[in-house]
């Protein structure tokens, strides 16, 4: 699965969040092309970033970072330890 995303830096938050099989890679580049123009037509500072992954559940736990916030992540990595 091919994961588009949105992420709103500053706030820690995703903005959107789009979902293509493996075979709409190219829409999902596209997509992301026209996102990022468009974020910079308006001067907005957003992160555009596409993730591949075989579930959502397993991109939840390889970028945890855009799904958790500071505090969540730290607390994960003491208990992993």
């Amino acid at each position: 699965m091919i994961f588009l995303i949105e992420y709103n830096r500053p706030e820690g938050r995703i903005v959107t969040f789009d979902e293509f099989s493996d075979f709409d890679r190219t829409k999902a580049e596209d997509l992301r092309f026209e996102k990022e123009i468009d974020l910079r037509r308006k001067s907005i500072d957003h992160e555009i970033v596409i993730l591949e992954a075989d579930s959502i559940e397993a991109l939840h736990k390889t970028h945890c970072r855009y799904f958790k916030d500071y505090a969540e992540i730290g607390k994960s990595i003491l208990e992993a330890l």
